[in-house]
Formats: structure tokens, sequence, C-alpha cells
């Protein structure tokens, strides 16, 4: 029994390694778990992290007075309590405005990590991608003027730019953009997938073993691949029409591609696609296999691959939320029109 029970565990080791093998061969790969690796993948060179940016950084994240109306931050429509999301179909800004277009706001959690910001992927860059939402009349509503006014009207804020970046520094909007996206760089949650990846086999079950398996026959790694599992732009509707289609008018960017979107945390960013139609994601899984695969997935299948996207939960970093500034005399004041 003794000589049995070893067999049986050392094939299992065997498929765990050869499994690992065929995922980074499928184009899978992890977060590195050695920090300086990690590193490499997620600092700007032309903007180096460091921890005075991304404190300031994160207060400027969680601040609602950057908003035209005083009520809207970042952390509204990306939520880091709720997997970096605002958990409904399409954002809603300024006025209590849902997004003209019916966009889902995708997941701020290892965005870091895409190669296109935004659905359609009009901006390369965390740094460019943190001006949009800011200036959007939907969504924040905001001047550049109002919001460096904003920041420069509080001597804390002024002080605090002064000791991360140099006491000659020049409050701009794009440096104080830039020094959000620089907190949102370090938003990165490894998970059981890169630890089995990274050579621990006893990471993942049986179950989940089995499911990352269907995952890569199945042919989702086409797309769900790299360490963001989904960072790049595609052809959407390959083989088939999106059955929500008509929920919204985004049809991609001029070539019909659209941001693919990660599914790590995929658990806690319901509801998924583009505009947020489908809520589960067994369904999820089938309406992909069918517009995008030309494949009927089963139940099963669909099952076995949602075990396994349950592995790509990962741990989040500690974020206190930040006591920000007290406004002065001359901070700009909520503007609701």
């Amino acid at each position: 029994m003794k000589t049995l029970a070893l067999t049986l565990v050392s094939a299992s080791l065997l498929m765990g390694s050869g499994l690992a093998t065929q995922a980074i061969d499928a184009g899978l790969k992890p977060i590195p778990n050695d920090k300086k690796e990690l590193n490499k993948l997620i600092d700007n060179p032309n903007n180096p992290i460091t921890a005075m940016k991304v404190e300031l950084g994160k207060k400027l994240y969680f601040d609602p007075r950057l908003s035209k109306s005083n009520l809207i931050s970042c952390n509204t429509c990306h939520n880091l309590a709720t997997g970096g999301t605002d958990g409904v179909s399409a954002a809603v800004g300024h006025k209590w405005t849902a997004n003209p277009h019916h966009l889902n706001s995708p997941t701020v959690y290892n965005s870091v990590f895409f190669s296109a910001q935004f659905w359609d992927g009009r901006d390369p860059s965390l740094e460019k991608q943190a001006q949009g939402p800011i200036q959007a009349h939907p969504e924040m509503a905001a001047t550049k003027d109002h919001v460096v006014n904003t920041v420069t009207s509080m001597p804390q804020y002024v002080g605090e730019f002064k000791a991360a970046y140099g006491k000659d520094v020049k409050i701009t909007f794009e440096k104080i953009t830039d020094t959000i996206a620089t907190f949102e760089r370090t938003l990165v949650t490894p998970s059981r997938f890169d630890d089995f990846l990274n050579g621990d086999e006893k990471a993942l079950s049986s179950a989940e073993k089995a499911g990352l398996k269907t995952f890569i026959d199945k042919g989702c790694a086409t797309c769900h691949n790299g360490v963001g599992l989904g960072q790049d732009m595609n052809v959407f509707e390959v083989t088939a029409k999106y059955k929500h289609r008509d929920i919204g008018d985004f049809r991609g960017n001029k070539n019909g591609h659209v941001k693919v979107p990660t599914l790590r945390n995929i658990v806690e960013t319901a509801p998924y696609f583009h505009n947020g139609a489908i809520w589960g994601v067994k369904e999820a899984v089938i309406e992909m296999g069918r517009i995008q695969l030309g494949q009927d997935i089963s139940d099963k299948e669909a099952e076995s691959i949602a075990t396994f996207l349950n592995s790509l939960t990962g741990k989040k970093p500690d974020i206190a939320y930040p006591q920000l500034p007290a406004r002065t005399a001359s901070t700009p004041k909520p503007d609701m029109q």
C-alpha cells in the first residue's frame, strides 16, 4: 500500500510538472516570486517606483476632490475592496451618468501587465490612461486646471510632491496622473496559479489542474495569456455574434479589436464582457467558446474551467484607507453642474 501511495504521489507530481510546462508553452506566464524580477515588469524607467510616490499616488487615487463634484475618486469605479471594479454593468460617473457606450469598468488590479488600456486599447500605459477618466464628463468631469488647483491648494500635498520628486518639482496635471499610475503599478495580486507555474506542484488541486488543462486544450489561452492572462488586443466575435452585442454601441477599435480582459481575480469582478451583460463565470466561458473559438463548451467543461479560474484569485496588497489633506480656502469647491 505504501509503495502504491508513493507511486500515485509521484505520478501526480509528474503530471503537475508536465501541465506547468504545457501552460508555459501555451503562453501563460507567472507573476515572478522574486521581487527584483517583479520590479522589472512593473516599474516605469521614466518614473521609477519609490515608497513616497506610491503613498502619494494612493492618496490621490482615493481623493474625490480631484473630480468636479468632489464626490468621485478613481476608487469609485475601481474599488480596491471589490476586486478593483464597481460591480455594475456600466460605469456610473458625474451627475449619476451611466457610461454612454454602456462600458463596464475593468479591474485596476494587475493592469500594469496590460499592453493596452481601455476597452479600445487607445492608451498604452497606466500613466496615459489615468488622464482620461478624470477629464471625461460622464466620469470625473474635471479639467486639468481643476486638478492642479485642487492639489496645489493644500500645503500637505505640495510638501509630499517635493519629498517624492525634489524641491523644484512642478506640479502639473501630468505629474499628478503619473503619481496615481505609480500607485496602480503596485496593485499586483500573485495567486496559487503563480505558485504552481513557479514550481509548487501542490499549489493547485487535482480539479483545478484538470480545469487548467481543459482551459489550454479548448484554446482559451490563445487570447488569455501572458502574465496578465489577458493583456493585448484581439478581434472580437471571431466565429459568431455576441448574444448581448446590442447592449451599448461599442464594437471595438477601428479594426474591430477589443482589449482582452484579465482573468486574474475573475470570480470577484462580475459582471463580464465589455458591456457587463453576463454575470456568471460558467456562462461567460460558454459564450466565449461560441463566439471566439467556434466551440460548444459543455456545462461539464465550463465547470472544470471555472474551477481552475478560482485559483487565479490572488493576494491583494495591504492598503489602509488614507487620511487626506485638509482643504483650504483656495481649494476649488464642488460643482454639480
